[in-house]
């Protein structure tokens, strides 16, 4: 019987869930940024080996909350942990012991599916220490295969037996244009400095995948009309290095040239604004709609 099982990769902040992720899956889907906070919604990848298939949720930290953006997206971490079959809670080797996962979550149960504890960047610290930390979690490095294979490992019996969900040669589940928003995110915090990437989101306009090359209209919004100069920048120059950084990952991802249009507006308080979230794939959960 195959196996086929959801896992979550999930922690505080800025702990390598993104990188690890990509490691996974042999390929550049989510985000990575030095900078905390860069994965908003949940990313999905997949890896097929032989009779097993693992279906990543990449989620958002679980931080505290400052304002309402911060809110959608702890719940939206929370929901995915309550739904996968296996939990990652993933920590930085040097910072280690991990923080009481309950703790972190907030949740009055724990969760139904086991937690295992994943050591990031183990890389960083001497081997003896890894070795220690061998003894309650899994020490991993995404430039150590052999740590990814051990943590597969690991993984694999603690999975449901079940029917692949997908395609064996799928790494994603997600569409086009939300790799395309991803990705032009991914470019405003490697381009911007400070606080202004976490003021930027972006929305496919338009996807024209029967041309050659694919045209794509994107639109990067921003909060206030000095962000929206900033991201230009002089002569257009900053918004023509964020649209290459983009397009590159795009080209990656669809293998084929793309001609990517990108525009900048200013829309007040989006991060605040239940309705522009809604907008931008955070919804209220079913509690708070009405």
């Amino acid at each position: 019987m195959p196996k086929c099982g959801h896992v979550a990769l999930t922690g505080r902040p800025n702990v390598g869930k993104s990188s690890l992720l990509n490691a996974l899956v042999g390929g550049h889907l989510a985000i990575v940024s030095p900078k905390a906070q860069a994965t908003r919604l949940p990313v999905t990848g997949l890896r097929t080996d032989g009779d097993v298939q693992y279906v990543f949720h990449d989620l958002p930290g679980l931080l505290q909350p400052e304002y309402l953006l911060h809110q959608r997206m702890r719940e939206a971490a929370l929901a995915a942990i309550a739904r996968v079959d296996l939990i990652l809670h993933l920590h930085p080797a040097a910072e280690a012991p991990a923080p009481d996962f309950a703790a972190l979550t907030g949740l009055a149960l724990p969760p139904r599916a086991p937690v295992v504890t994943v050591y990031t960047k183990a890389d960083l610290v001497p081997a003896g220490r890894r070795a220690g930390l061998a003894e309650t979690g899994i020490p991993v490095s995404v430039d150590d295969p052999a740590s990814i294979e051990v943590l597969l490992g690991r993984m694999k019996p603690l999975l449901p037996d079940a029917p692949f969900e997908f395609p064996g040669d799928d790494i994603g589940t997600q569409p086009v244009r939300f790799f395309v928003t991803e990705f032009l995110r991914e470019a405003a915090f490697t381009l911007l400095e400070e606080e202004l990437p976490y003021a930027v989101t972006a929305e496919v306009e338009e996807f024209r995948e029967e041309r050659d090359p694919v045209y794509i209209r994107a639109s990067l919004f921003v909060e206030t009309a000095s962000q929206k100069g900033i991201v230009i920048g002089h002569q257009g120059q900053m918004l023509k290095q964020i649209g290459t950084h983009a397009r590159a990952r795009i080209e990656e991802l669809l293998g084929r040239k793309v001609y990517l249009d990108t525009w900048v507006k200013v829309l007040p308080k989006w991060r605040r604004s239940d309705e522009l979230l809604a907008r931008f794939g955070f919804p209220a959960p079913p509690s708070e709609s009405r």
